[in-house]
Formats: structure tokens, C-alpha cells, sequence
């Protein structure tokens, strides 16, 4: 098979499941409290992914008021059956699956049919269609069973399509390979007469891991693939590039290959600020069942250095609800909202995800404008971890200064004079975050920040950086005007530690 480059989807993509129809692949992905939720990404080859829609936008949004960040919407699997997308997914609530949910339609790219509850228990739900036409629903939750080996348990029940319900009597499948773990994600798949169950365990961290077990029923019982882990990075130590592999879903191309599709982040000096990526891995098949990255036993194709992103479209996001911003090319036109970053409501904030190391994001404001307004850049973790270059209005005019939060605290720097139309700025050279301001009497640093106070190993949560616009002012405020707004390498790292293709 041939060598990838990876990631295939770069930047908070996590928990990728995949489906196949004819010679098209579909891809969704979890969003958290982000809207729109669920992206589905289109590819002919598995490699090149390009955004066709979202599953929960419009009619089929479900409002997220209250959530944190990295509670919403929780790993969704998408599978197709005669003629119809199918989309699972779990709303979470305090980190723990709050109610699970289906929808359907029969173009991917939506509109997708208002989510539908199911009588589910727990997190990652998943789709699986058998040869007899039977649907069956799988997931993870809390142990039930007497003499469980672990935490956790994936558990089955048949789900009727007509009605959109589960029936039928539940069937614990499995409690996962490692001993006193938590299983997850399962997914499902037959081939010749069997059934095989693909999990992960080892939490979202190092110790990320896929395993597995088989059954000749899908009902079971099942026995676990003694060859488990079938795929890690927790014995690669510290420099291997990519780490926290796991969550996979197996998807065959019409030429009879598999493939599969897993998680992972790139650390910079042991702390991530990307997020969980998509990263695309050889598979086959032996009598046991499915093998990973047969020959090598680890994820290629990944330079370990800062490898540039190719630039592709901004997929703009607002936090736990619709905003009515006005994109236009790039110029973004942002009606103020007073509710804060640091709150649990729908604020003036629209943003895409990091997803290179490497980078400059940037946009002009006129200080002219700025009345009531607190509007800049901001490089968002989640409500307790993000920081910003900001324009606000004193007695004396119009001052920038860095302000926000860092693990729950409150952060600001020193203020500086402007006038004019104002360049606020975020650069990154993979280590720091520099939070720059330019205007007609020069440029300068406003604070420089390590990556590490913007990394989930220090933050918490599940999700990556984002890089955004904020417009925090009362709604009678005038709306703010973003000109400008630029994402891409800077000039002075795109030649040395940022610059170059992926490579092996």
C-alpha cells in the first residue's frame, strides 16, 4: 500500500468515522460546544478531504446554552444503507453522555433531518448493517455486568429503521482488552461469517490505544483479539511525532483495500495546541481479523517537524449557537454580544481551527469605531483557557492590551496607545504565541505567551486552538468591522522550522 502523508485532516478533527459509497468516502467528525456541528468532508481517494456541509446547522441544530467547550457534541459515527446517510452522535453534559441522538438524509452535504432521540445509555454511539438486513446500534457506557474486567462496556441493541427506535433486548458485548480500562468507540464490521469489534482503550491521552475482539454472532459472545493493542504509540517514547493514536473506523475501497482511519496529535516539545487530527492507516485482514499499519505497527507518513497546511477554505465557527456574522471574502462583519469568552452563552465570536504549528492570523479594526466595544484576535483553548490582543476605549482613546484567562485565572497586560486603523496579530513559531499590534506609528509585541499555556496537556478538555475574532459590547453597539483577516505562514518560518511538505 502506499505511503500517506498525514495528517489527512489537520487541525481538531477528532474521533473521525467514515463511510464509503461507490467511489465516494464521508468523513464526520466531533465539534464539541461548536456550531455548525458534525463537518462531513468528501474524498475520492482518502487523502484529499474537502468540506461539503455539516450535519447539525439550521433546522437540525440542537442548542448548546450552558455546555462548556468540551462537552456538546461527542463522536458521531456515519454509515449509508440503501439509498440513506445514518449520523449518531452523543450530547454531553459535565463530560458524560446526556442523550444520544440519529439523523438522516440522502445528500451528505444536507440538509440533515431533525436529530431524533434514541433510548441509549453512554458515549460513541455507532451504526452497523448486517448482511440480513438487520440494523444494529452499538456503544459504551459504565459497567452492568457481574464480573466485568473493567470500567466500561460496549453493549448492542437492534434498531428498527422504520420507527427510528431500538427494540429488542440489550446484549453486552465486550468490556475491552486491558484490564481495568475504559472501552470506547466501538465499531463493527463482518467479514467471511465473523464479526469484529473495534475499540479503544487507555483514555484520549499517551496511553491511546485500538483494540479489538471477534464473534461468530454479532451478538456474541465475544472473545478479544489476543493480538491487542492493534495499534498505539504509548511504547514509541517521547520524540516519536505523532501521539495519543487511537479511535479507529475501517472503510474498504472498491478495489478490495482497507483502510483505517484513527486520531492522533503532534506535540511540539510534549505539549499540543492542534488538537486530535485525522490520520489515515494501512489496514488488512488475517484469519485473527483486522491488522493496522500492517509492517510497520505505527502511524507514517508524518514530518516531524512543523509541517505547513495546505491552505484550504476557513471553516468558521461560533460557540454553542448561530451568530448573524456577515463573511465577505476578508472582510467579517460581527454584531457585539455581551456575553464574555469566559461564559456559558453564545458570544460574538467567530473562529476556524489551528492547524499548523507555524502560523500568522491577523485582522484591522478602525480605532474610530471602537465605542463600547472590548473586539480584537484571540487564540481560544476553551471559557477558562484563551488569551487575546484587544481593543478597547478609555478616557484617552483607544488602548490594545492582551486579556484572558489562563487555567480559570484572569490575565492582562500592559496597555498601549493607538489611533487609526489598528493590525492586531497572533504569530506563532510552534513554541509562542506573540500577540502583535501594528499601526501607522509602527509595530510591536504586545505579550508573548509559550504554547504550552494554550495546550490541553495544561488546559484540560478535548478540543485544540482556535484562532478567531471576538466582539464583546452591548447589543446596542455598533456592529465591528474586521478587515483584512489573514491566516497563513509567516514569511520568517515558512523557510526554516515551519516550512516544507510532509514528508516521511
Amino acid at each position: 500500500m502506499r505511503l500517506v502523508p498525514n495528517p489527512v485532516l489537520p487541525g481538531c478533527h477528532p474521533d473521525p468515522s467514515v463511510c464509503r459509497v461507490g467511489e465516494d468516502y464521508y468523513l464526520a467528525t466531533s465539534t464539541f460546544a461548536f456550531h455548525p456541528g458534525i463537518p462531513v468532508h468528501h474524498s475520492r481517494d482518502l487523502v484529499t478531504w474537502d468540506l461539503v456541509g455539516h450535519v447539525l446547522a439550521g433546522e437540525s441544530w440542537l442548542p448548546l446554552d450552558g455546555s462548556a467547550v468540551a462537552d456538546g457534541v461527542w463522536a458521531p459515527t456515519i454509515r449509508h444503507h440503501e439509498g440513506v446517510f445514518y449520523v449518531v452522535f452523543t450530547i454531553a453534559r459535565d463530560k458524560r453522555g446526556a442523550a444520544t441522538y440519529m439523523t438522516t438524509t440522502t445528500d451528505p452535504a444536507g440538509p440533515w433531518s431533525v436529530p431524533v432521540p434514541l433510548e441509549a445509555d453512554g458515549i460513541d454511539p455507532s451504526l452497523f448493517f448486517d448482511r440480513d438486513g438487520r440494523a444494529w446500534f452499538t456503544a459504551a457506557r459504565d459497567a452492568t455486568a457481574d464480573g466485568a474486567t473493567g470500567p466500561g462496556e460496549i453493549w448492542l441493541r437492534e434498531l428498527d429503521l422504520p420507527t427510528r427506535t431500538l427494540v429488542g433486548p440489550e446484549h453486552v458485548l465486550w468490556h475491552g482488552a486491558l484490564t481495568g480500562q475504559w472501552v470506547e468507540a466501538p465499531h463493527l464490521y463482518e467479514r467471511d461469517g465473523r464479526y469484529h469489534l473495534v475499540g479503544a482503550e487507555g483514555g484520549t491521552e499517551r496511553n491511546h490505544a485500538v483494540t479489538g475482539a471477534t464473534a461468530d454472532h454479532v451478538t456474541g459472545p465475544y472473545r478479544t483479539d489476543p493480538r491487542s493493542p492493534l495499534l498505539t504509540h504509548r511504547h514509541l517514547g517521547a520524540d516519536e511525532p505523532v501521539q495519543n493514536v487511537g479511535h479507529a473506523d475501517l472503510v474498504e475501497t472498491p478495489d478490495g483495500e482497507t483502510w483505517a482511519l484513527v486520531l492522533g496529535v503532534r506535540p511540539v516539545r510534549g505539549h499540543h495546541t492542534l488538537g486530535r487530527e485525522v490520520l489515515l492507516v494501512p489496514a488488512g485482514w488475517d484469519e485473527g481479523g483486522p491488522v493496522l499499519a500492517p509492517g510497520a505497527g505505527r502511524v507514517r507518513g508524518v514530518d516531524p517537524g512543523l509541517p505547513v497546511t495546505t491552505d484550504r477554505p476557513a471553516d468558521w465557527l461560533s460557540l454553542r449557537g448561530p451568530l448573524a456574522a456577515d463573511v465577505a471574502g476578508d472582510v467579517v462583519t460581527l454584531p457585539p454580544r455581551p456575553v464574555p469568552l469566559s461564559g456559558r452563552g453564545v458570544p460574538a465570536f467567530l473562529a476556524r481551527r489551528q492547524d499548523m504549528h507555524a502560523f500568522e492570523f491577523g485582522a484591522a479594526l478602525d480605532t474610530g469605531r471602537i465605542d463600547e466595544h472590548d473586539a480584537g484576535v484571540v487564540a481560544f483553548q476553551d471559557e477558562d483557557t484563551f488569551l487575546a490582543a484587544r481593543l478597547v476605549r478609555r478616557h484617552g482613546g483607544v488602548v490594545a492590551r492582551v486579556a484572558g484567562r489562563l487555567n480559570g485565572e484572569d490575565v492582562a497586560g500592559p496597555e498601549a496607545p493607538v489611533a487609526g486603523e489598528v493590525t492586531l496579530g497572533i504569530r506563532s513559531d510552534g513554541e509562542t504565541y506573540a500577540f502583535r499590534c501594528a499601526s501607522d506609528a509602527g509595530e510591536h509585541v504586545l505579550a508573548t505567551f509559550p504554547h504550552t499555556v494554550l495546550s490541553t496537556e495544561t488546559a484540560g478538555g478535548f478540543t485544540g486552538v482556535l484562532l478567531g475574532l471576538v466582539a464583546e459590547a452591548p447589543a446596542s453597539a455598533g456592529p465591528v468591522v474586521f478587515g483584512g483577516v489573514r491566516y497563513g505562514v509567516p514569511e520568517q518560518v515558512s523557510d526554516g522550522a515551519g516550512g516544507g511538505a510532509h514528508h516521511e
